[in-house]
């Protein structure tokens, strides 16, 4: 329903920003993370939001950039995992670690997350893991560009875990031709991707 919303940012509190838009204050709930990264009362801000509607709530959730939003709807695709869960591992979690993470089976990781217990942490990995299989194999059949650095073991995690964040092997592939083929980890490749999708 919106895509995202723009105005004067008017109040900020420790789970939500009210921005001004026209005379209305649009109440926005936000990780920490994105709050202190918002900017000053008064400014001029632009943040991507998700309407989220359940029989008995309705509310709006903002995030600064594309990738937040992506793990969002990721997170609440996770059976179990609702908006509050969700935005609480925005505040603990960046989504480049996150799907690292996942590709890595790193249940130690998403454990520390407050509220994410063993259990939560599996049933999260299995899921996207799960999701981002039946992807792979709706792209079977698909063209696939060849890249200088195919068969780094890295770069192959980075594509994956890239994919669980929802973005398609073509674009991923062409983001990856202009990063240079330096040994890095699996999360700064990640990063790096991010940063040029993004654009």
């Amino acid at each position: 329903m919106f895509a995202y919303i723009k105005g004067s940012l008017e109040e900020k509190s420790t789970s939500y920003v009210v921005i001004d838009v026209g005379g209305i204050g649009y109440k926005i709930f936000m990780s920490n993370i994105s709050i202190n990264e918002i900017g000053e009362i008064g400014k001029i801000v632009k943040v991507h939001t998700y309407y989220y509607v359940r029989e008995d709530v309705i509310s709006l959730y903002g995030f600064l950039n594309h990738d937040e939003l992506k793990m969002f709807e990721l997170l609440l695709s996770v059976s179990g995992i609702g908006a509050k869960s969700a935005i609480s591992m925005l505040s603990n979690i960046t989504p480049a670690s996150f799907a690292c993470a996942i590709i890595s089976n790193n249940v130690a990781l998403l454990k520390k997350i407050p509220g994410i217990g063993p259990k939560t942490a599996q049933r999260i990995i299995l899921e996207l893991q799960d999701k981002l299989k039946s992807e792979e194999e709706l792209n079977k059949n698909s063209e696939e560009t060849e890249i200088s650095v195919a068969n780094n073991e890295n770069v192959n995690e980075a594509i994956q875990a890239l994919q669980i964040l929802g973005y398609n092997k073509k674009e991923i592939d062409k983001a990856f031709e202009k990063i240079a083929n330096t040994d890095v980890s699996v999360e700064e490749l990640i990063k790096k991707g991010l940063s040029i999708l993004a654009r």
